[in-house]
Parts: C-alpha cells; structure tokens; sequence
C-alpha cells in the first residue's frame, strides 16, 4: 500500500483521524457554548427549555458520533515500529545484508534483554539485601577477603603498545601521516592525513576506537585554543558520508580480544579513499551520482561504490 510507510503507519487514516479529533474538539466547543449560553429565546420557559433540551442534545449527539469515529480511525493508523537510538547503532541498518547478518534487529532484541535483566536485578539484589547472610569469624576461620576481578588484558594494555601499534601502521601505509597525542591522559588521539584528499581525527580507547571525524584537506582540524576539534561536522557532504560509512565500519568490526588486528585493517579500509575523487563505481561505472563521488569502500573487497548503487 502506498500509504502505508515502513514504520508501520497509515498515513491517510492517520490523516482522517486528525481531522476527527478537530470534529470532536468543536464538538465539545459547542456543547460549552450551549451551557454557557443557556436559556435566551424569547419563548416562555416551558419553550426555552424545551429548545435548549433539544440543542443540546443535538451537541451531545456530535460529540458522541465524533468519539465514535475517532475510535474507529484510531484502530486503522497502526503503531510505529520501535526505534531505540542507541547511539551510533543506527548505521547498522545500513548493511544491505540483513538477511545475512542481522546485526542491528540482534542488538535491539539484545538491548531488551538486557533492560529485563537489569529490571530482575534490582528486584533479586532487594530481596538479598532483606535476607543477608551474616558469618561470624569462628564461621569462616579468618575474615574472607575478597579477591580482585581479573580485568581482561585487553583494557590494561600500557601506553607503549598503543604507540608501538600506531607507528607500525603509520610506517605500513607511506601516503597516510598518523600524529599521536595525548592531551586528557591516557587516552590517545589520532590527527591522520590520507595524501591531500582529506584528515581524519580519532579519538582512541587503548586500542578501540571511539569516536573519528572524516573532514576535508583544507578544513581546520582545531579548535580556538589549539587543541583537536572532535565534536565539528565536515562543511561539505562527502566527507560527512564517509564519516558515517567510517562508523558503520567500525560497529561491525569488533573483535576485543585482538583490537591490533582490528585497527590495522580499518586503517586497510580507509587508506582505500586515497581515490576518493579519481575511482570509477564498480557498478555504474559512473565517477559522480547525484554531484557526489564514490563515498562507500567494501570492507571485504575494497571495491568503490556510489553511496546508492551498494545499497
């Protein structure tokens, strides 16, 4: 049905029953008017009464017929599909191979799970809390001391081995420049050059990437106090997709147990933009759509495309 959109709404009964609601809301007007205005004819009081019983009883009848047929558009509009924003999970839904790899209706059915399990959390750690345990030490022999949670190695990797990952792919790939720096601690930030075709700022966690901004080769990478702009769009479209097309990237590629391994490919990926303006699509063959370039990279073939032609 045409007037029906993907998220599951009828748009002219949508638009019908916002007409009904203005029905009923004159409706209800004239039934005020009628009781403020009273009894005003000129009759005797048995006739007014008798017509203002009357009027008012049309003004009920209105009211009654526009509830009625506001319930009835009510059933026909349909509910919207859920839509949590969970960040930068929304990219997902880009993947044009969801029959294949699901990823983003897996993620929000995760995502569901995961409140219910907290909800029954709360309800199990407040029973607990009623019915606690008391040991006394001829109980357990000596005070128990708790042992420290083993923290995966992966979140404790030192500073060094970042920066030794980082310079064995800046010397890997000779057309991309990679400047380190870490300005709030610990955490590293990336000011990347990709030839004189654009710069990318990474914001790192260890060795996960948290945030990146893909902007132009002449557009400013800082901020008034000199310190790197992370949060400031591109000014021009193309590198806004590339941005996006980045981050759907990254979401895909997770693999916390080797982030090496993730990072070296990712820059694999996105040294592929080196042509961003010289490669032809792969399936129009066309080098401009729409007055944009080729904005999309394979992760798995590396091959260009239009932004609408891989979709």
């Amino acid at each position: 049905m045409a007037d029906v959109l993907s998220v599951g709404v009828n748009l002219k009964s949508f638009a019908q029953a916002i007409s009904a609601s203005q029905a009923l809301s004159s409706s209800m007007s004239w039934v005020f008017d009628c009781l403020k205005d009273g009894m005003r004819t000129k009759e005797t009081l048995e006739g007014q009464e008798r017509a203002f019983t009357a009027h008012f009883q049309d003004n009920l009848h209105s009211v009654n017929r526009d509830l009625n047929e506001l319930e009835r558009l009510s059933n026909l509009v349909g509910k919207p599909s859920e839509n949590h924003l969970l960040h930068n999970s929304g990219l997902l839904s880009l993947d044009p191979m969801q029959d294949k790899t699901p990823l983003y209706s897996q993620l929000l059915q995760a995502y569901k799970w995961s409140n219910k399990l907290q909800y029954h959390a709360g309800l199990a750690s407040g029973l607990l809390n009623q019915q606690s345990l008391k040991h006394s030490a001829n109980q357990m022999g000596v005070s128990a001391k708790r042992r420290p949670k083993a923290q995966p190695t992966t979140l404790v990797l030192p500073p060094q081995y970042v920066d030794d990952v980082i310079s064995h792919i800046d010397r890997m790939f000779p057309e991309m420049s990679i400047h380190l720096s870490r300005p709030n601690g610990t955490s590293a930030m990336l000011r990347m050059t990709l030839g004189k075709v654009l710069k990318v700022i990474v914001v790192m966690r260890r060795l996960f990437i948290d945030r990146m901004i893909v902007k132009g080769y002449n557009e400013n990478v800082y901020v008034e106090d000199g310190k790197l702009d992370i949060w400031s769009k591109s000014n021009y479209q193309v590198f806004q997709k590339v941005t996006d097309h980045a981050t759907t990237v990254l979401l895909h590629c997770q693999l916390p147990q080797m982030p090496d391994v993730v990072v070296c490919s990712f820059m694999t990926w996105l040294r592929r933009y080196i042509k961003l303006f010289q490669a032809p699509c792969q399936c129009c063959g066309k080098f401009l759509q729409d007055g944009l370039p080729l904005t999309w990279r394979d992760f798995r073939t590396l091959e260009a495309f239009h932004d609408t032609c891989w979709q």
